[in-house]
């Protein structure tokens, strides 16, 4: 330890530059965090229309987890009484190889972090930040002994989420600038002004998925905006090989919640089927692979390992 601090003194001294701190990999979606004003209903949609395996939740011990594979969740916590009203996400959680490094990365590249990282009982390793739109994000180093979670036969991969985003310039310069997210695809209703932008993982094939939105507000959800439409934006995908598999499972067990959409063909080209949870967050399900030529745009990189 003398040795390494003397040598970087020594190279300060004589006018060496020491190298700026390198970025850890960011290798897939860890986790989206969403409150819930009623544990028990969001208990019942996540466990028995989605399938889900329900676990304790080593972050907040009034939470729940509930795991799609032993890498991936939905932590579900208890709606706070001081809530931004129609909010309902708490934060987004991407994996990371080296917790402390990110932490270190962050902090050099001038982003308030933490001063330590959060070991969890699980031996997992996190930390938050806020985005420049206020958005927390959580970097999460996975434990080396993860949950025991069976498959599951609707799906085991969590291969997006999205957020609600005002400013698509600067939220690049810390996703894409700084953290390294590559472009995926960008769409939307309007294939002249794509409002949907896509950007994966800069070491995987898991994406991040700006939801745009338009008005005087700078951050959060728009005050024309109620709380319903927030949830759509705000929302998580599960990857499926197969909807008509998937959605005959769901059909077949009386498992679609009671508002859903779907079964279509999403402007990217890909089959996709939305329920909802009881806050009205939104769960989409979606084929790893086009069936037709997308709209908007096409594809820039590979899509999510199956």
């Amino acid at each position: 330890m003398k040795t390494a601090y003397s040598l970087v003194l020594a190279l300060a001294l004589t006018g060496f530059a020491v190298a700026a701190p390198v970025r850890p990999a960011i290798t897939a979606v860890s986790h989206l965090a969403i409150y819930s004003a009623d544990m028990a209903k969001s208990d019942a949609f996540y466990t028995v229309k989605l399938g889900a395996v329900k676990r304790g939740d080593p972050e907040d011990a009034a939470g729940v987890r509930y795991y799609f594979n032993p890498r991936q969740f939905v932590e579900v916590l208890p709606l706070p009484a001081n809530a931004a009203p129609k909010n309902r996400m708490a934060h987004a959680a991407y994996v990371t190889a080296d917790a402390s490094a990110m932490r270190v990365y962050l902090k050099a590249n001038h982003i308030a972090v933490p001063p330590k990282l959060t070991t969890g009982a699980d031996g997992s390793k996190w930390f938050e930040v806020a985005d420049p739109e206020g958005n927390k994000v959580q970097f999460v180093e996975l434990p080396k002994q993860l949950a025991d979670v069976p498959v599951n036969p609707l799906s085991g991969h969590i291969i997006h989420v999205g957020m609600i985003v005002h400013d698509q310039a600067l939220e690049d310069g810390f996703y894409r600038k700084l953290l390294g997210f590559r472009g995926y695809w960008a769409g939307g209703m309007h294939p002249e002004h794509p409002a949907w932008i896509s950007q994966q993982v800069p070491d995987g094939r898991d994406w991040m998925e700006y939801m745009l939105v338009a008005g005087p507000e700078k951050t959060g959800i728009p005050a024309a905006m109620d709380q319903s439409n927030a949830g759509v934006l705000n929302h998580f995908a599960l990857g499926v090989g197969s909807m008509e598999k998937t959605v005959t499972i769901l059909a077949g067990g009386e498992r679609i919640s009671a508002k859903s959409d779907g079964p279509k063909i999403g402007a990217d080209g890909k089959w996709q089927f939305n329920m909802y949870d009881p806050d009205g967050t939104r769960a989409e399900f979606m084929e790893f692979h086009a069936v037709i030529k997308p709209c908007c745009s096409p594809f820039t990189a590979t899509d999510p390992d199956e």
